[in-house]
């Protein structure tokens, strides 16, 4: 779906996010969303850890690294749902060697 609206994009649509989408805003994120699974992480994610992954993917996505006053708010549902997405995938992945975590994480 979005590849079409992206197509011709010199550097495709990597480098539009990354420059804000061509509206000059700033869209270096800080750091790369880590691997918040065994055996990358020892010990199982934290909820700090999930909510930092959620955050840097919706920054990523959206080409903002914090919204407007007008789009706080859907920014903010969109970190709660990457959040609790992230959790019960991670909850419910098995890891060969590691047993699966027994459920979603709240």
């Amino acid at each position: 779906m979005g590849g079409e609206l992206f197509r011709g994009l010199r550097g495709g649509l990597h480098s539009f996010v990354a420059t804000g989408g061509g509206r000059g805003e700033t869209g270096v994120m800080c750091r790369s969303i880590k691997t918040l699974r065994p055996p990358a992480l020892p010990e199982e994610a934290t909820e700090e850890d999930i909510r930092a992954a959620a955050l840097q993917y919706v920054r990523k996505v959206s080409g903002f690294r914090a919204p407007a006053a007008h789009n706080r708010e859907v920014f903010d549902r969109a970190i709660e749902a990457v959040a609790e997405a992230t959790a019960e995938l991670l909850g419910g992945l098995e890891v060969r060697g590691v047993p699966a975590r027994g459920g979603a994480a709240s």
